[in-house]
């Protein structure tokens, strides 16, 4: 008796988008670079600024673990803009509370700006002795995509929805007693923020910003490329 051959495994594969799979996997150690760097960002000037609560609970690391937000994990590598699990800051530490507080939830989104420039010029200067095999064009879409996934992450945070790094920013200009108000619900804010992100209102305006930066960087990229051109190849 002949068999019929099960081919529904196969037209499986077949079917399968594995550059998208590829893409995601790609943007795990970007995302976890720049949301590290962003919420130690965050400690160290709230250190600076006296209030140690992040430093006794661990929070002053480059250990990406110790500040994973899963959910924001996955919309960095879906949506290319994210989330961390906020590093703890007690204001009431600071000289000025509102003050110490806006500069601290500054320090984030502006440390991501910083990523994105080197790693542009990372890029840049790679360039060209990375695009002559695919294993070096990996390493080269990661580099980009480093800069790109940075650049999400600030101008996200920049949004003055609670718990976000703008929202703080904002808050400062408010009143002493409506300031404390709304610092108290923030928590409520991560429900607002998720579904904004999930149900894409924020797509366009977003995209829109993030290529306006990046287009702002492209030149450091350039320019990084032009010098190892004439330095080694001409």
């Amino acid at each position: 008796m002949e068999v019929a051959p099960i081919d529904g495994v196969q037209s499986f594969w077949d079917g399968f988008d594995f550059t998208y799979i590829l893409s995601i996997l790609l943007g795990v150690i970007p995302s976890l670079l720049c949301i590290t760097l962003h919420e130690l960002s965050h400690g160290l000037v709230a250190y600076k600024l006296g209030d140690d609560t992040a430093k006794n609970r661990g929070r002053l690391s480059l250990n990406p673990l110790k500040h994973l937000d899963p959910v924001g994990l996955l919309m960095m590598l879906v949506f290319h803009v994210g989330w961390a699990k906020p590093v703890p800051v007690n204001m009431y530490k600071f000289k000025n509370p509102k003050r110490g507080m806006a500069v601290t939830a500054l320090a984030g989104p502006l440390s991501n700006l910083i990523i994105a420039a080197v790693f542009m010029l990372i890029y840049g200067a790679a360039f060209i002795p990375l695009n002559q095999s695919s294993a070096g064009r990996y390493f080269l879409q990661m580099i980009q995509l480093t800069a790109v996934l940075s650049i999400g992450l600030g101008i996200f945070n920049l949004l003055p929805i609670p718990p976000l790094d703008g929202s703080k920013v904002l808050f400062s200009l408010l009143k002493d007693e409506d300031y404390y108000k709304l610092m108290h619900y923030e928590r409520y804010g991560g429900i607002i923020m998720l579904i904004l992100v999930a149900t894409g209102v924020l797509g366009k305006p977003l995209n829109y910003a993030i290529d306006m930066v990046y287009s702002w960087l492209v030149p450091l990229a350039q320019a990084a490329c032009a010098g190892i051109i004439s330095l080694f190849y001409m």
